[in-house]
């Protein structure tokens, strides 16, 4: 079926250009491509190798591996900042030992006759400055100035079907570009997720991960971060972290080394049409309280379940997401929330806290060989005094915790999330990452897998088959 419609297509193309007296005007086409050369050519020296070398879980499929291998790893960076930042994928580097950037030869340093094997770059030892699990962004340094950096542009002001490219390292080939489209401007991986993505039908593959997505003018609108696939390969769905994101985690760990994010003490959820229809809401679209923390800094604000948050700070709150975005650390220790209650409408103002539970926390008490989980898709650890104690619930003090999402693995909708304690899986008990691993390693594809475990506070099983 589709080769009959390319043989077709390709017939079709034929006989437009075979009509009679129709001029075959080819120079728009030749200027097309020398634009996307000269772009490809500006934006290529700011894209860098990234290697590192750490722990991994072992391949399932060795038998004479039986414990986690040091092994290294390849991704992307973009440079950010000419004082030597580069912004990557967290799982690029996470549980890394050592990191090291290749960067490309400047252009003005190529040979004259532009042979087409490029000379290899500078390889410099980088420095992780911090990681943010949460968004996938990890803020890296070199020692060097005078980098070519690239412009974060703006991520809200993207549309639809605009031409990107892709950079980075795929499969560990450098300086490698692939073109494509904006297929969507904001997709969720699961329902309510806070982390929206630019989706793009321009070929990311492994290697890709903290690539720049670039526009037409060569702004930096995405970091390339996980593709959706069956095969394993490209399938045309990729996902990048919008620059806008990116630009606020980078700022954040540049200066403090980690991501602040402030807690209000109240759930939120996003407003749909039958959930304004069943609420009698004034809108059908923004945000709407579903559970206040008792004594916390919405209760005190007299914030009400049912209430719907118009803005934050004189911003428009569209959905859930929209607001957990706004709750970056703010300019203060204040925010001023417009409350829809009704037919009334008032502002409040809110004192923040800072969340006693950050994704990064738990990256950071990450330790060697506790890593990468990859029949699931996540990295997690052993449950620890440490760890327990960063927790504001934990019904044992045996599990494991889930810290992120593994570089490989494969793509789960709805399942583990990045702070889950996982206590057992087919009822059998998991007190420990190697136990997991040994659960794990005894499934197959189409299996049916039930897990039970924690999430903020509550126990639950959450059942899927085995992909």
């Amino acid at each position: 079926m589709r080769t009959g419609a390319i043989v077709i297509y390709l017939a079709g193309a034929s006989l437009l250009l075979a009509q009679p007296g129709r001029k075959r005007d080819l120079s728009s086409l030749g200027q097309l491509s020398e634009s996307f050369q000269a772009l490809a050519h500006r934006v290529s020296p700011s894209v860098v190798k990234v290697l590192s070398l750490g722990y991994r879980a072992p391949d399932e499929d060795d038998e004479t591996e039986s414990q986690s291998a040091r092994q290294p790893s390849s991704g992307s960076g973009t440079v950010v900042d000419s004082n030597g930042y580069i912004v990557t994928n967290a799982h690029v580097v996470m549980g890394a030992e050592r990191v090291q950037v290749l960067l490309p030869v400047p252009p003005d340093q190529t040979t004259p006759k532009r042979s087409t094997v490029k000379p290899k770059g500078r390889m410099l030892r980088a420095e992780v400055v911090g990681l943010d699990v949460e968004t996938d962004i990890a803020v890296l340094k070199v020692p060097t100035t005078g980098l070519p950096a690239l412009e974060l542009g703006d991520s809200d002001s993207v549309e639809q079907g605009e031409l990107v490219l892709a950079l980075g390292s795929p499969l560990g080939l450098e300086n490698s570009v692939s073109m494509g489209v904006v297929s969507s401007t904001a997709r969720q991986l699961r329902p309510e997720d806070a982390m929206v993505y630019l989706q793009t039908d321009a070929p990311i593959n492994p290697g890709n991960s903290g690539g720049p997505l670039v526009d037409a003018a060569g702004r930096v609108i995405g970091i390339n971060t996980l593709l959706y696939s069956q095969s394993g390969g490209n399938e045309g769905i990729g996902f990048a972290a919008p620059s806008n994101v990116v630009r606020a985690v980078f700022e954040q760990i540049r200066q403090h080394r980690r991501v602040i994010r402030i807690d209000l003490g109240m759930e939120t959820q996003t407003v749909t049409p039958l959930l304004a229809s069943g609420w009698n809401l004034p809108q059908t679209w923004g945000v709407v309280v579903t559970d206040v923390v008792e004594d916390g800094p919405a209760e005190k604000a007299s914030i009400e379940i049912g209430d719907m948050i118009a803005s934050v700070n004189g911003k428009t709150m569209e959905n859930a997401r929209m607001l957990s975005t706004s709750l970056f650390r703010p300019g203060g220790d204040k925010v001023r929330l417009e409350i829809l209650r009704g037919a009334q409408r008032f502002s409040v103002t809110v004192p923040t806290v800072e969340k006693l539970l950050d994704p990064e926390r738990m990256a950071a008490a990450i330790t060697s060989g506790q890593l990468a989980v990859p029949q699931l898709g996540i990295l997690a650890v052993d449950l620890t005094p440490k760890i327990t104690n960063m927790l504001t619930t934990a019904r044992s003090e045996k599990g494991v915790l889930v810290a992120g999402r593994a570089a490989e693995g494969p793509f789960m909708e709805g399942t583990l999330r990045t702070g889950d304690i996982i206590y057992g899986v087919n009822r059998q008990g998991v007190t420990s990452v190697d136990d997991l691993r040994a659960v794990m390693g005894k499934i197959k594809t189409g299996d049916p897998v039930t897990v039970q475990l924690e999430r903020g506070g509550k126990l639950l099983f959450i059942a899927f088959e085995m992909p």
